[in-house]
């Protein structure tokens, strides 16, 4: 059963690797978590400036930890400062990193990217600003359309990033999304990426086991 499901993600993989190309960006197949990684550090050259959202899917295959330990890397990680104020700061510098890393909250299967987002450094990156987008995408990620894919973004990994935060939102309680307006919500800044205007800037590994939400 094991390898039925191993050839179905890599019949899958190749059609959306397809469609992704036909955007205008890069796109590779890698059925493992360590053959994502191996991929993702041969685009990255030594000494790139280098930051990322609150993807789970690159700490998943290890790549931010593979590139904190090469000394020639600038790192921009948010996480590393101690106030509010340094974070703003670093948030707004990484907008100019070399490589921005990210995953992407679903995938329709002819390649269209849906992203939501709370304070909106994750997406607004994504659309523009770093020279490079570089996202992981696990293959639970794919769905069938666009309208699939704003809708596992909305119900499944909005609702799923809403238990990490501590947050009052109805999603958080109840595990349903309920259209909130509330102080709280994550979900502020919906982003579609149909075309990448800029020729290769967006690459998109994705791997054919599950990863992330």
């Amino acid at each position: 059963m094991q390898e039925c499901r191993k050839v179905r993600n890599r019949l899958l993989g190749a059609k959306v690797v397809e469609a992704l190309k036909s955007r205008n960006m890069e796109a590779w197949y890698a059925e493992t978590k360590e053959e994502a990684l191996k991929q993702a550090l041969s685009l990255i050259p030594d000494g790139s400036s280098i930051s990322w959202g609150g993807s789970m899917s690159i700490q998943e295959i290890g790549l931010v930890g593979a590139l904190k330990s090469k000394e020639s890397m600038k790192i921009f990680d948010r996480d590393s400062v101690n106030t509010p104020e340094e974070r703003t700061k670093m948030m707004r510098e990484a907008f100019f990193c070399d490589y921005f890393l990210a995953s992407s909250n679903a995938v329709s299967e002819d390649g269209i990217l849906v992203n939501i987002d709370g304070y909106a450094n994750r997406v607004a990156a994504i659309a523009y600003g770093p020279e490079n987008v570089l996202m992981v995408v696990g293959i639970n990620k794919v769905v069938k359309t666009e309208a699939d894919a704003l809708s596992r973004a909305r119900s499944i990994a909005a609702t799923s990033n809403a238990q990490r935060f501590p947050i009052n939102t109805p999603c958080k309680k109840t595990g349903t999304c309920a259209n909130c307006k509330m102080p709280d919500t994550i979900c502020c800044q919906f982003l579609t990426t149909r075309y990448s205007k800029a020729p290769g800037r967006i690459k998109v590994i994705l791997v054919g086991e599950e990863l992330g939400l």
